[in-house]
């Protein structure tokens, strides 16, 4: 329950689980912001893939029974993200492989993006290339970026996360600028 007041009388309001343990950690500053945390859930969702037509695709068919890498670009054929962090993933799929992880990619761009990126980089069969294109998967994990400043709009952060049927069990979240703790090289590392 949280308190809301108008003036002249306050009252009490239920709040659903995600907005709970928000208001929960109080006030949101830029260390705060994130909804997702470690032992949370992945959000119900639909995303999209390019599977001879635009094809939506469930969070928890991506995610639930299985052990799943997600990592998220700011865009695709951006520089750092088709320089450093989906070559990473792609040069190292085999290793998540071997220990039956499954790896996604994710940005805010449609599936059509997505797709055409994924044949310009290589990117290996069976690592899924999936589109937020209008953000709200990232928006109710609580990692999404205001990139309005660079003619890019809202896009999802720097970030990746480790989870096991559908739970997070690491995450990784870029500090503005960097990449360093989302690398394929350190999510291995990470989950052992």
């Amino acid at each position: 329950m949280a308190q809301r007041c108008v003036p002249g009388r306050c009252f009490q309001v239920r709040l659903p689980a995600a907005a709970r343990a928000a208001y929960d950690r109080g006030p949101a500053t830029a260390e705060t912001a994130m909804t997702i945390r470690v032992g949370d859930r992945i959000p119900p969702a639909t995303l999209n893939v390019l599977d001879g037509g635009v094809k939506p695709i469930e969070t928890a068919t991506i995610f639930d029974g299985r052990k799943v890498v997600l990592f998220c670009v700011p865009g695709a054929f951006t520089p750092t993200c088709s320089e450093r962090h989906l070559p990473g993933y792609v040069e190292r799929h085999a290793e998540f492989r071997a220990r039956g992880i499954d790896v996604a990619c994710i940005a805010v761009n449609d599936a059509f993006v997505m797709d055409a990126w994924a044949k310009s980089q290589g990117v290996p069969e069976g690592m899924r290339m999936l589109a937020d294109g209008n953000g709200d998967f990232t928006r109710a994990l609580g990692l999404e970026m205001d990139a309005t400043k660079y003619g890019m709009g809202v896009r999802g952060r720097r970030y990746a996360l480790y989870a096991e049927d559908g739970m997070v069990r690491h995450l990784a979240v870029e500090a503005p600028g960097e990449f360093k703790v989302s690398s394929a090289e350190a999510m291995l590392a990470a989950i052992g």
